[in-house]
């Protein structure tokens, strides 16, 4: 059988393609931006594309932007029913010693013995970063700090966090506590996908309890319009930290940074990379669900040929100034022999481009059902091939313009 090859002239880059379609896999962007901070991960919230990859895998003391973790054992519980926002939990001598006032460390002032509503609980958790508030839930629902870091772990596994282990509900130092980039990119997304009711809280910029007021931590909810979440991290082992997301227009970016020498330096690569990220990418859609991309050629089959199609919308991120040209093909072995299957992948659509360092592959499936020939049909064809020899279709070069 004869490859077929469709060509189509595209005028784009093919920096950050590495992820295109579907966004499952994060891709590989040409790095065109330095960072201070010691790990760094900027990515397309739509199409999973990385803009900007800096030990991006690699493990490190996520500090307090591992409470985004301890905020989702809360949510699944809400989630559920097994647990309301207007439940009270109590606070014990433990919490209060290791996470509250005579600690220290980032709390949210409770008092030993209180009684503490589970919605005030999670706003002490996302906007004060109150480590009493980690410990009083963790004590609450499990019984001890311990078991419920186990039960992070477990859940972490479920949601597809290869690179974190949890030894505390705080993100307070320990050597068998951390966490990737890539993981906590990934967590900030789940949260907003699966709890979009409480993401909001996110966006929050102060709280007050026990007539105590403070500011959420989040610098870029003061100083960039569309920044709407997460969470910072702070201890000194792991310097300042910051997984934040933020939507302009139709894009939505998920930015995690760590080990920056200060609170300043946090804020200003944050908002540096972010505005980056924005003002020189944008998404873009090569083909829509069910958009006819080209035919192939059938053997025996009652139609001479079949539409291929794509089965989901073909969208990318990709650099605004798009100046290269980008080798696009549709490619089969073909003539393809009946019967085919409506949605039956017969075709692949391949991206290539001279800074990618492997072609991409997308499959392109059969619009409808090809039945194939009866007998005498069969016959028939095979007897015009031995005569004539099978006709091979010349398949012409077209240009596609990208869609916005």
């Amino acid at each position: 059988m004869a490859r077929y090859r469709l060509s189509l002239s595209l005028a784009a880059s093919a920096v950050a393609l590495a992820a295109l379609f579907g966004g499952a896999a994060p891709g590989h962007a040409q790095q065109a931006v330095e960072t201070k901070a010691r790990e760094a991960l900027l990515l397309d919230y739509e199409t999973g594309t990385v803009l900007l990859n800096k030990n991006a895998d690699e493990r490190m003391p996520p500090s307090s932007m591992s409470k985004l973790m301890t905020a989702v054992m809360i949510f699944d519980r809400l989630k559920e029913g097994s647990l309301s926002l207007d439940e009270k939990f109590r606070v014990s001598q433990n919490a209060w010693k290791t996470g509250g006032a005579a600690s220290g460390s980032s709390t949210m002032f409770l008092h030993p013995n209180q009684e503490v509503r589970v919605e005030d609980l999670l706003r002490g958790i996302i906007i004060q970063s109150g480590n009493d508030a980690c410990i009083t839930v963790a004590e609450n629902l499990l019984g001890t700090e311990a078991a419920f870091a186990e039960a992070m772990n477990r859940r972490a596994k479920e949601i597809g966090l290869t690179g974190s282990h949890f030894m505390n509900a705080t993100g307070l130092p320990d050597e068998n506590h951390y966490m990737t980039p890539r993981d906590l990119a990934k967590l900030a997304r789940f949260i907003m996908e699966r709890f979009p009711e409480y993401f909001s809280i996110y966006s929050e910029k102060e709280f007050s309890y026990n007539n105590i007021r403070q500011h959420n931590r989040n610098p870029l909810l003061y100083t960039m319009p569309g920044a709407d979440g997460m969470k910072t991290g702070h201890t000194s082992v792991a310097g300042y930290g910051l997984t934040a997301t933020a939507k302009i227009d139709d894009r939505r970016q998920i930015l995690v940074i760590n080990g920056l020498d200060t609170m300043a330096a946090r804020s200003d690569e944050a908002q540096k990379l972010m505005d980056w990220g924005f003002r020189n990418f944008e998404n873009r859609t090569l083909f829509t669900k069910g958009e006819v991309v080209n035919t192939a050629d059938v053997w025996l089959g009652d139609m001479d040929e079949v539409q291929l199609v794509a089965d989901h919308d073909l969208r990318f991120t990709l650099p605004r100034r798009a100046a290269q040209n980008l080798d696009v093909k549709v490619v089969y072995n073909g003539p393809i022999p009946a019967p085919i299957t409506k949605g039956q992948q017969i075709a692949r659509l391949v991206v290539n481009g001279t800074d990618m360092p492997t072609p991409l592959e997308v499959p392109l499936v059969a619009a409808t059902d090809v039945d194939r020939l009866g007998f005498f049909g069969r016959l028939g064809a095979a007897a015009q091939h031995l005569i004539f020899g099978h006709a091979q279709k010349q398949i012409e070069s077209v240009t596609s313009a990208v869609k916005q």
